[in-house]
């Protein structure tokens, strides 16, 4: 209430000064205009009268005067003559009765041989007295005086008081309720929904968030008290899962679980990750900067571990506007509405990102560790930009952690071969892990590269080296053994170079619980229809455009399984959500092409007037879009002819808690040695492939939910927490050295 009055009176004393301001203006403008017409009209009488009476009065013809005026006398006009000595001849009726002796205009026109003129009170009315000197041989004979009446002076002035007093009391009224109604709306209710949806949270009900009000109303306020209640969500949910797997029995880590693994194992040492790919990107978009989170697996995996943990993440600021959303120091905190943990931008030059992303990163490293027949380039001007690119992330994360204590860096990815040895040769004091989300390849394969000892020199810089599966393990440790003077320990899976020991261990990543925390309502009819279709059943399949992913092969698989079955035409819909990227790169550009082309081919040998067997839809989408088609497809299709892990299985896997829905998987896909349930195909063989789709589209319920079950239950035990504490856990045992003390 007292905020009500206090906005109340300060719209009515802002509209009362505006008003009043623009009131006394016009009132100003409104008199002057009617004294200078008042000014005009005695200007025109007095001048046209005076050559008339001049001779009279010098022949002294009162006779002559009195003609005169009475021609030209009205109600509203006096006329007046004096003598020279001021004294009053002759006046017209309505003012003869009224003048006084004298007045002191005449008396200075005639002292003065000058017109004198001003308002003067006459006979209890306001008038206008212009007084002219009459004059023979240029001196003063007498005066002729004009009085007009000036009473609708002031009756105009009180009008337009009187009108803007109403102006005033309208406008202030009406401005006051569009305040009292903005307030109500867009910030009494929007507080009061918060506030009930606290309150609920608190007692334990689960409701969902109300929508933030217009930021540039109390917008600040309202995200922190939305941002708090939603801290308060998380904290309640993750107590009583916490409190359910003790009840239970299990052993499952959970973001609390990390959160309290690392308070207590790191003991508030500084976690730095790094990566090429930011866990956000800022892009301007029609003249406003965009957030957009990457289609990126090491995203999807890292950022829920980030959320738990805290930190740095440094990472490549590749969006067009991520100068401007970040500090002089490229930092900023994220998540925006809730931060978590730092994001600190690394900025390259165009060349170098051409040279050092994609040139020997994704020409090079990329295809030469993805066994799928497209043959990796190496160019020398590439492997220095790679080399300058690794020398800037290592001295922005030496910046970083230059007054912390034996921080903890974990490296992440083929980006970064070189990073780990030139951070130890700095801080040898620093924990350092790196970890390879991509395939590692035989040693006879890997020999391609020209530089080969250099990278796995640098490799071996860092104190635990992880890969997805044991076999990478293996491959890598017998290319160290082929190319470098080391020693490895078969039996720990360790490799000794000089007096450095580097452990190459297993850590297969994986996805949070959780794919959002607040899953959108859409349902399954509402996606068919902005899809625009009918179909029966729903197939579907989320990538990056990649050569490694099979998409040409599963685009031709469902082809040949709409020709082998062709029952199934018309009620299969299969939807590719394909985010380009790399498009830079020829070979990739060559990729979107094939897959457009392919899509359009089928579509147009098989489909109908009212059916289309492929949706196509290139561009980027974000998790919560995703969501949708993951909770409502009958099928997942993931066709990696070869890959480190695949986390698009795992996430279509934790989206399913109505554990129903079928996972067709490549055998060449990491998730493959875990998501055993899965529908486990080989890529490359197109029969194959359309038969793994019939037998999901004809699998039992009961089958389908058994299967999705134990696959849930693979997910929800190997999650992103569990990999990071296993992770961090490993790191943090390692023995470091300190500057200028051997390790033990």
């Amino acid at each position: 209430m007292k905020f009500t009055i206090r906005l109340v009176g300060a719209i009515w004393l802002s509209v009362l000064i505006v008003i009043g301001g623009f009131a006394f203006l016009q009132i100003r403008e409104e008199r002057e205009r009617l004294v200078d017409d008042l000014k005009r009209r005695a200007v025109l009488v007095g001048e046209g009268l005076k050559e008339a009476i001049e001779p009279q009065v010098a022949r002294g013809s009162t006779v002559g005067v009195e003609r005169i005026l009475k021609k030209f006398g009205r109600p509203t006009r006096g006329i007046a003559v004096y003598d020279r000595f001021a004294g009053l001849m002759v006046a017209t009726p309505d003012v003869a009765k009224l003048l006084p002796p004298s007045l002191p205009e005449v008396t200075d026109a005639v002292a003065n041989n000058a017109v004198s003129q001003g308002f003067r009170v006459v006979g209890g009315r306001l008038a206008y007295v212009y007084a002219a000197p009459l004059t023979q041989d240029e001196r003063p004979v007498g005066a002729l005086a004009v009085f007009l009446d000036a009473e609708h002076l002031q009756a105009a002035e009180w009008d337009l008081w009187w009108r803007n007093a109403l102006r005033f009391l309208a406008l202030a009224l009406v401005i006051s309720l569009i305040a009292l109604g903005l307030v109500r709306s867009s910030v009494t209710a929007p507080m009061a929904k918060m506030s009930e949806w606290t309150k609920a949270l608190r007692a334990g009900r689960y409701v969902p968030p109300p929508e933030v009000p217009d930021t540039n109303v109390f917008g600040p306020l309202a995200r922190e008290v939305a941002g708090l209640a939603r801290s308060m969500q998380r904290a309640r949910a993750a107590a009583e899962h916490e409190a359910a797997l003790r009840l239970a029995g299990e052993s499952i880590w959970t973001e609390e679980r990390l959160k309290q693994f690392v308070s207590l194992r790191l003991s508030g040492r500084l976690l730095v990750v790094v990566s090429n790919r930011e866990p956000v990107s800022h892009v301007r978009k029609g003249g406003r900067i965009q957030t957009l989170t990457p289609a990126s697996g090491l995203v999807t995996a890292m950022d829920p571990m980030m959320r738990a943990c805290g930190g740095v993440w440094v990472a490549h600021g590749s969006g067009d506007a991520d100068r401007e959303t970040a500090d002089a120091r490229g930092r900023l905190a994220v998540p925006e509405d809730d931060p978590r943990y730092t994001l600190r931008r690394v900025w390259l030059t165009a060349a170098e990102e051409r040279g050092y992303y994609y040139g020997f990163a994704n020409e090079g490293l990329w295809p030469l560790c993805h066994i799928v027949h497209t043959r990796p380039v190496f160019r020398p001007d590439d492997w220095a930009s790679y080399l300058e690119a690794n020398r800037k992330f290592a001295e922005t994360v030496l910046d970083e952690i230059r007054n912390a204590e034996e921080p903890l860096v974990l490296i992440q990815d083929y980006h970064f071969a070189p990073l780990p040895a030139l951070i130890k040769a700095e801080r040898p004091d620093a924990r350092v892990a790196l970890f390879w989300h991509i395939p590692w390849p035989n040693f006879e394969a890997f020999a391609i590269c020209p530089w080969q000892q250099e990278l796995l020199a640098g490799m071996l810089g860092a104190d635990l080296v992880g890969f997805h599966t044991q076999y990478y393990c293996n491959n890598f440790l017998e290319t160290v053994d082929r190319t470098l003077e080391t020693r490895i320990d078969w039996e720990h899976f360790t490799v000794t170079r000089g007096e450095r020991v580097t452990a190459v261990k297993p850590f297969p990543i994986s996805v949070a619980p959780e794919f959002v925390d607040d899953p959108p309502q859409r349902t399954r009819e509402e996606l068919r229809r902005q899809l625009g279709i009918s179909a029966e059943f729903l197939g579907v399949g989320v990538e990056r455009l990649d050569y490694t992913k099979g998409l040409p092969e599963r685009l031709r698989a469902i082809q040949w399984f709409f020709e082998r079955y062709p029952e199934y035409r018309e009620r299969l819909v299969f939807v590719q959500l394909g985010a380009p990227s790399r498009t830079s790169i020829k070979r990739y550009a060559e990729l979107a092409l094939e897959v457009e082309a392919t899509v359009r081919e089928v579509n147009q040998r098989l489909g109908t007037k009212g059916w289309r067997p492929i949706v196509y839809l290139s561009g980027h989408h974000e998790h919560r879009e995703i969501w949708s088609y993951y909770r409502h497809a009958d099928f997942c299709m993931v066709t990696s002819l070869h890959d480190g892990m695949n986390l698009v299985a795992k996430e279509f896997v934790s989206v399913r808690d109505d554990e129903d829905g079928v996972l067709i998987l490549s055998r060449f896909a990491g998730a493959s040695h875990e998501l055993r349930d899965a529908l486990i195909i080989n890529p490359y063989d197109l029969a194959g492939t359309a038969e793994a789709i019939r037998t999901a589209l004809e699998m039992s319920k009961d089958e389908r939910r058994a299967r999705m079950t134990r696959m849930r239950h693979v997910v929800s035990e190997h999650n992103i927490y569990r990999w990071a504490g296993l992770l961090l856990s490993e790191l943090s045992r390692i023995p470091v050295e300190t500057p200028g003390v051997k390790a033990s």
